[in-house]
């Protein structure tokens, strides 16, 4: 089955190459390091006294999440990690965070194309003892070269969307074959996630529910001087008594929405502003674009302003910032009243990570979208710290009728500080079985 898919593999690449280089020149960023595409690696040269691993994390979410993971291993001190990716944005976060000068990591680089040659020019130069891969990353030429040498592969943190879930099950005849026999174990980030990994054929010796390690990552705090210079800096002025509703990595139609929940909130008599984070920064000219539409609302002079954060210091206050930048969500959540958090309204079904503002304690809203993250989803909202908004006009109301009442946010920032709290735990259940995998003691460094 694995050479169905290397003859089919080039040829559908090259049908899809238009639409991902213009894809790659609107993102910006692949120039560099972009032979690592190919299979080109530059690692130095294999520590005997060292267990080499080779962990594919794709995106920006995965690449935060991983932090505690990567601390966890370094503390072992007999273990080193080669960390590659997919997007530009998630490269650029392993360079800043996990670089060599990090500690965490002796390289870190693009992931290769999933083809047999380039996947096994990257294999002769990486040879790791491990192959990692998290969440949703399943590559059958990546998984086929560790099958030919040996060396387990770990699906961490593993999930399937209904999406994927749905598109694994049509073809489970030729996808099961490519990845059933590769991975060794498939550690679930959830219940759900393990039964749809055992429906799809593999066994319940292959699937253990480790948690989702999201819940265990740590968020650097930023001070109260430092969170006022950042609400200056991006527009949305010092006054502490005017309430920010941030839109958390936000996809098309859910911007329109939070301008609307905006006009509604100031209609209720309720001073606030907007912090507008797309998911992807590429975006910011269809987000202008939309912007540059907004009328003046009934009983105001003017209509709203807004600052792009790429543009440097906001020349005064604005009434909506959008934060078009990579690497700060985080610092923009901290300064929010109440974070929607985005992919979630309809038509949209997978929702984004709402982990980091439960990490922070805020009051949190998310459309029935949440497919992504359903578990977490539904122990935030259980446990009263999130709510969950159908459609556009929801959001407008409830927006308003938190952000009015400030004892009932008060109640969901507790229930979300307690809810994260909670659910800690996945990164140490995760590295005693990486321990076990790599035949290594358990010195309990999680």
């Amino acid at each position: 089955m694995i050479w169905v898919y290397r003859i089919l593999f080039f040829p559908a690449l090259l049908f899809m190459l238009p639409y991902y280089l213009l894809r790659m020149w609107r993102r910006g960023g692949y120039k560099s390091g972009f032979s690592q595409r190919f299979g080109t690696v530059n690692l130095p040269p294999k520590n005997p006294a060292k267990k080499r691993v080779w962990l594919q994390a794709v995106s920006v979410g995965e690449m935060q999440a991983i932090s505690p993971l990567l601390q966890a291993l370094k503390a072992r001190g007999d273990v080193e990690v080669y960390l590659t990716t997919t997007t530009s944005t998630g490269h650029k976060i392993a360079l800043d965070r996990y670089g060599e000068k990090s500690g965490l990591t002796i390289g870190t680089g693009y992931f290769p194309l999933d083809w047999w040659a380039f996947s096994a020019r990257a294999w002769r130069r990486v040879r790791p003892d491990l192959v990692i891969l998290m969440e949703g990353e399943r590559w059958p030429e990546h998984i086929a070269q560790a099958r030919r040498r040996g060396v387990p592969v770990l699906a961490v943190n593993a999930r399937l969307s209904d999406r994927s879930y749905s598109r694994m099950k049509a073809w489970r005849a030729v996808a099961m074959p490519l990845m059933q026999r590769g991975i060794t174990r498939v550690l679930a980030c959830s219940e759900i996630d393990a039964e749809r990994f055992r429906e799809l054929g593999f066994t319940a010796e292959q699937v253990t529910v480790t948690g989702n390690i999201k819940w265990d990552v740590t968020i650097p705090l930023m001070s109260a001087e430092e969170r006022v210079s950042l609400r200056a800096e991006i527009g949305l002025g010092a006054n502490a008594n005017e309430l920010i509703l941030l839109g958390s990595s936000t996809w098309p139609g859910e911007e329109d929405a939070l301008l609307e929940a905006l006009r509604a909130i100031r209609a209720a008599g309720i001073a606030a502003r907007l912090l507008l984070v797309p998911r992807h920064m590429e975006r910011r000219g269809e987000v202008e674009a939309l912007l540059q539409k907004q009328t003046t609302p009934a009983g105001e002079d003017t209509a709203p302003t807004w600052h792009f954060r790429s543009r440097g210091a906001a020349p005064g206050v604005v009434d909506i910032a959008v934060g078009d930048t990579t690497g700060e969500l985080r610092k923009f959540t901290q300064l929010a009243d109440l974070v929607f958090v985005g992919k979630s309204l309809p038509p949209h079904t997978e929702g984004q990570t709402p982990v980091e503002a439960a990490a922070l304690g805020r009051a949190i809203l998310f459309g029935p979208g949440m497919g992504n993250f359903r578990e977490i989803a539904r122990r935030l909202t259980d446990a009263g710290a999130a709510k969950v908004v159908h459609n556009r006009e929801e959001l407008c109301a409830t927006a308003a009728r938190i952000l009015g009442d400030a004892d009932a946010r008060a109640k969901m920032m507790t229930a979300s500080t307690e809810c994260y709290r909670g659910n800690q735990g996945a990164v140490a259940r995760t590295l005693e079985i990486i321990e076990k995998t790599l035949g290594m003691p358990n010195r309990g460094s999680a």
